[in-house]
This record gives structure tokens, sequence and C-alpha cells, in this order.
């Protein structure tokens, strides 16, 4: 039996998710139909500019992404950290980009409320908060505002999506950097694209755009690898901890495999992805000098680091090993 999305969202097992979400029948969300002859490209932009806006409204990271003819995979992280982070006021403002919201909130925005609607008001913000870290209503605000827009570009009403989405949990490092190869190899094994950089509104495009210089159209934002400018970042700032130019590598690697079950692979003849886009390993490399050493909360002799520990309620003080006798 099929079970409920949230059933399938566990935050203490992982916040990384992979979502699909498929057209129903043969109708096109984006690409050339040949059946009808209709020429529904011009939809992808779409998909990205949604992206773009609800990434910038709700704590869910946006990891990995290709939009394909007729579905679109995404690789998403939960940032429940970053929700309870917001404060109510930037909570309300968020929720009210997408939403018009009720009046008694927008009355206590503006400090017009008495003591009891503004508890009122309030509890309506905290069942925002948790909206704007949950999957279900980030998926709800893609789905239906594209399903909406392109029933109406058809003139027809009805179901667009085969069903609301399909989600699959990944557990560790490996499950992760495996879902987004293969969803960032998504064209280039449906014969779509030569190589990875040529393969239109996909993630690992818009990365390897952006590491050799060259910033397209408004794209939305994605949670950054380590790089010459996300090295010294927090663990919680960058995907995984794991090098942008060993992951394109690695997408590279993969996508030149040819598997008998899909139609497209990258050619043997092209060059490395590194020498497509044009960067000097060594030079690229030279930036990546090693992360600063955090400074330790307290220094001091061994005794006293201990005595620290117990009176700040920790259990443990890093740096103990530098600590002299």
């Amino acid at each position: 039996m099929t079970r409920a999305r949230y059933t399938q969202v566990s935050l203490d097992s992982t916040p990384y998710y992979h979502c699909i979400c498929r057209c129903v029948r043969r109708a096109f969300l984006c690409g050339k139909d040949r059946y009808s002859g209709q020429n529904y490209e011009h939809r992808r932009q779409w998909v990205v500019d949604r992206l773009a806006a609800l990434a910038e409204v709700f704590a869910i990271d946006l990891c990995a992404y290709a939009v394909m003819s007729n579905h679109y995979h995404l690789v998403l992280r939960i940032n429940q950290k970053k929700a309870l982070a917001w404060t109510d006021q930037e909570v309300a403002e968020r929720w009210m980009l997408l939403f018009s919201g009720p009046l008694i909130v927008k009355r206590w925005i503006k400090g017009q409320t008495e003591e009891g609607e503004s508890l009122k008001a309030l509890d309506i913000i905290g069942q925002w908060r948790e909206r704007l870290h949950d999957l279900g209503w980030f998926m709800k605000c893609l789905n239906e505002y594209l399903a909406r827009r392109a029933n109406e570009e058809d003139c027809c009403k009805g179901r667009f999506w085969e069903s609301r989405y399909k989600c699959q949990a990944l557990l560790d490092e490996k499950a992760l950097l495996q879902c987004m190869a293969y969803v960032d190899l998504n064209p280039v094994r449906a014969d779509m694209a030569r190589t990875p950089e040529d393969s239109d509104y996909t993630s690992v495009q818009q990365r390897a755009r952006k590491l050799a210089g060259d910033q397209c159209a408004k794209q939305p934002d994605l949670l950054p690898m380590v790089g010459a400018e996300t090295v010294d970042a927090d663990d919680d700032d960058t995907l995984c901890r794991f090098r942008l130019m060993d992951y394109l590598e690695l997408v590279e690697g993969t996508g030149r495999a040819v598997r008998e079950n899909k139609r497209g692979s990258i050619p043997e003849q092209e060059m490395k992805i590194l020498d497509r886009l044009g960067i000097d390993e060594k030079a690229w490399l030279s930036h990546m000098r090693p992360r600063k050493q955090r400074q330790p909360v307290a220094v001091g002799a061994l005794a006293r680091l201990r005595e620290y520990a117990q009176e700040t309620g920790r259990k443990w003080v890093a740096g103990q090993s530098l600590a002299g006798w």
C-alpha cells in the first residue's frame, strides 16, 4: 500500500530527499510533443523560476535538479535549524510572499493587535514556521503553481501531475552523491545532451558554468559544495563537505560508462570536463587551502578546562589535548 508522504520524512534519519514528479498520461511539461507538434520548451524556465522563488522563502535547500520533458527530479535538504532560527516577523513576511495571509497577522505585523489577538496571530505564525520546512508544502507550492499555469496555457482543466510526488530518503553521503549524479546525468542518459555541462536546466550545468565564470539568467540558489570560496564555511553551509571539482569528475566518470538500458553516454573522444571548462587543475587546487582550525572556546590547564566544562553545562571542551598540566 502507498503511504502518506509525511511518514516517509524523518529528520532524525536524514535531511536529504530525492523527489520525482511526472506528468499524467502523455502531457508534456517541457520540450516538443511529437504527437501534437506543440513546443513546450519555454516551460522549463517556469520550473527554474519557481524553484528560485521557493528557495528564497522556504528553509529547504536545493542540492540538485533536472527538468526533463515530462518529469523533473529534485534533491533537497530540509534545513529545520534555519527555520527555527527565524523571528516571528521574518516567518510571517516569508509566508506572505506566497500567500495573502489573514488580516489578524497583517495587523500584528503593524503592531495594531491587542494581547489576545497577538496570541492568535503568533499561533498562526507558528503553523507557518512548521510549513516552511515541510517537504510536502514545498512540493505543493511548486506543483500547484506549474499545473495551474500549464492548464491555463492549454485552455483545459483537470489533473496535470500523475500523482503528488515520489519521495526517496537519502540516508548517507554515498546515497546522496549517487542520487545527485543520477539526477544530473538524466539528459545525457536520455541522449538529449552530449556532456553534463551541455545539459540545459540541470544543476550540474549551473555549477559548471559558475565555476567557469559564465553566469546565465536567474537560477535557483544551490547548496554549495566545497570550493575556493566555501572551504572555510561551516559544515551546515555546504553539501556534505564534498569538493565541487571531485563531484564534477564523479559525474563525468559515471556518464562515460555505457549502460545497455540507457540511450546515451558521454562520448569517449570528449576531453575531460575540467579541460572543456578551461580550468587549470593546479591553479584551482592552489585556492583549496586547508580549513582553518576553530579556536577553542576556552584555554588553560586541564583541571581548569574540566571545571569550565562543568560550570557551563558542557560534557566536553575541545582543546584538552593542548592543555598543559
